[in-house]
């Protein structure tokens, strides 16, 4: 079944006219851990990204972010700003797009509660709500309401759907790229080979819109041009 808050069942379809208009049906928590299984390695690095194109209420996002985060814990936990840091690049690493706005809130509400119930019982009086506003504000990039097929939001104002690339660098300070997803999925070529494969091939490379200037991964929502 689909969970709720973590762990809590509810139903696997909203309604039947959700259903009509959307066809929206979630996938069952053992399926969706079932196929995860099958690249379960990229599910443990904490780094790797996922796209989920039609993520409904998240459920594969989340059970992506738990094994991510599992595996943060076990390497950090004795170390609350490596957690800390570990767990902001885990959270950078999920994308997600819905048509549906209930859907995408509820999608970031879950992933939140994830890693505030972990945040908060290693921790406890020690977390620092800087760390849970970066939490956020990356989420809220990240988690998109859209239309994966136009590549655009919805709505009357609807524009091409744009996805930050969150990179560590130099240990605790974090890039950020802006890039639309058409430009993604599109790539544009760059001129000699591919470095990455032997092939002859060409190499591809998107081209951000905009970027931002370096900045601590406790401070990502202060930054101005956010």
């Amino acid at each position: 079944m689909q969970s709720g808050k973590n762990n809590t069942p509810v139903s696997q379809a909203k309604s039947k006219e959700r259903i009509a208009d959307h066809g929206e049906v979630f996938t069952a928590e053992r399926e969706v851990n079932a196929m995860l299984d099958l690249v379960e390695q990229e599910t443990e690095r904490i780094d790797s990204r996922f796209l989920e194109p039609a993520c409904g209420t998240g459920n594969f996002l989340v059970e992506i972010f738990k094994r991510k985060l599992s595996e943060v814990e076990k390497r950090y936990k004795r170390n609350q700003l490596e957690f800390e840091r570990y767990s902001v690049i885990a959270i950078s690493s999920i994308y997600g797009v819905d048509i549906l706005e209930d859907n995408v809130q509820d999608c970031g509400k879950r992933l939140f509660n994830i890693f505030d119930e972990k945040y908060t019982a290693l921790y406890r009086d020690k977390c620092k709500e800087e760390c849970r506003i970066s939490v956020r504000f990356i989420i809220s990039r990240n988690i998109l309401c859209g239309d994966a097929l136009t590549l655009k939001t919805v709505g009357e104002s609807s524009h091409p759907i744009v996805f930050s690339e969150w990179s560590a660098v130099n240990g605790s300070m974090i890039k950020r790229r802006d890039y639309t997803l058409a430009n993604l999925l599109e790539n544009q070529p760059i001129d000699g080979p591919n470095l990455f494969s032997d092939l002859g091939d060409e190499a591809f490379i998107p081209i951000p819109i905009e970027e931002f200037p370096l900045t601590h991964f406790l401070k990502l929502a202060n930054n101005v041009q956010a």
